[in-house]
């Protein structure tokens, strides 16, 4: 099995970091591509994450409530192949 890296998004054109407003999904959930799987909060707006691939979450990596910088691994996701 693969673990594939969920990263913090960049929401914005100058969105250097982001909060974990919430996450949808819990460890050992199924995922799909597109599901909704935690809510990102901006200095302007809370926005809905979906998965980009498919698999079951392996690894929480950042919980709700943090701040974290663009592109760093806030989960891992396990594709299940």
């Amino acid at each position: 099995m693969a673990r594939i890296p969920i990263e913090m998004p960049k929401l914005g054109y100058d969105m250097e970091a982001g909060k974990i407003g919430a996450w949808i999904k819990k460890v050992g959930d199924p995922i799909r591509r597109g599901e909704v799987i935690a809510e990102i909060e901006t200095d302007k707006s809370t926005v809905e994450m979906e998965a980009t691939g498919s698999g079951t979450l392996a690894e929480i990596v950042h919980d709700a409530g943090a701040d974290v910088t663009v592109g760093e691994t806030i989960a891992w996701l396990e594709d299940g192949g």
